[in-house]
């Protein structure tokens, strides 16, 4: 075999481009909607540097869920056009209906629906009103958590050290956020403050828990999935008299598939 033709086998049953694009735009989105989430909440407390007026705060705010929502359709894109993952374009805005891993790209539909929801009550702002378009506004905050978990729950590289203190700093930099807004509230923030801190222990909790019992366990790649849609069917029809069944087929060898590894996949 000519080094050529190892070194087009050798790419030909590796990850393809596209699963790095995927992996990269996911975790490209996650951070900056982290960073539109903190500087969000930054800006609810009418908070801006000396240096920087609050408009500019609010310009910040904007763009950066601009470019948000840029790398989250790159990871969509990427991730539906890779022929790894089955994943359709009806299953990246209807949670759960993927057969791929349903419940963890559920969670990343869940995410996306809560952000479209706020971009289309931006453009309708000044015909909804201020009090609604701003109720849907704090609702979006939500889709951080969701995009949380579907990161953590269907990313190879959720057991890499890096990608684990990526998350943690996310999920560091958001509770900091929550907790230093609370405090510049003062009294007025009492009642809020009763169960806002508690869930925002619980959440820290449930995450450490769900990484220990979930991705970081070995298995977790072949646990997360589903069941393949065109597995095999063993017949039940008994052979014809004098004849022989059919010899069963041959096991698949216990490897990942190409793009898959120990612990994670590629959405």
């Amino acid at each position: 075999m000519s080094s050529a033709h190892a070194a087009v086998l050798l790419a030909s049953s590796g990850p393809s481009p596209l699963w790095y694009a995927t992996r990269a735009a996911g975790t490209a989105s996650l951070v900056l909607l982290t960073a539109t989430v903190v500087l969000g909440v930054a800006a609810a407390g009418r908070y801006a540097p000396e240096r920087i007026g609050r408009f500019e705060v609010s310009a910040l705010h904007r763009n950066l869920s601009l470019v948000t929502v840029v790398f989250l359709a790159l990871h969509i894109v990427t991730a539906i056009a890779d022929s790894f993952t089955h994943i359709g374009w009806p299953a990246s805005v209807v949670p759960f209906a993927s057969s791929y891993r349903p419940l963890w790209v559920g969670l990343g539909a869940v995410s996306l629906d809560l952000l479209l929801a706020v971009m289309i009550t931006s453009a309708v702002r000044q015909r909804i009103g201020q009090r609604y378009w701003k109720a849907v506004h704090w609702a979006g905050y939500a889709s951080w958590p969701f995009a949380l978990f579907h990161a953590a729950g269907t990313g190879t590289d959720t057991r890499l050290a890096l990608q684990l203190a990526l998350y943690w700093a996310c999920l560091a930099a958001v509770l900091a956020a929550v907790w230093w807004r609370l405090a510049r509230a003062g009294q007025d923030a009492r009642r809020i403050r009763r169960w806002v801190l508690p869930a925002a222990g619980a959440v820290t909790v449930l995450f450490a828990v769900f990484l220990a019992v979930g991705p970081l366990r070995p298995g977790w790649s072949h646990r997360a999935a589903s069941a393949s849609p065109s597995a095999t069917v063993t017949s039940t029809t008994p052979a014809a008299p004098g004849t022989s069944p059919p010899p069963a087929p041959p096991a698949a060898p216990a490897t990942p598939a190409a793009g898959e590894e120990e612990g994670g996949d590629i959405a």
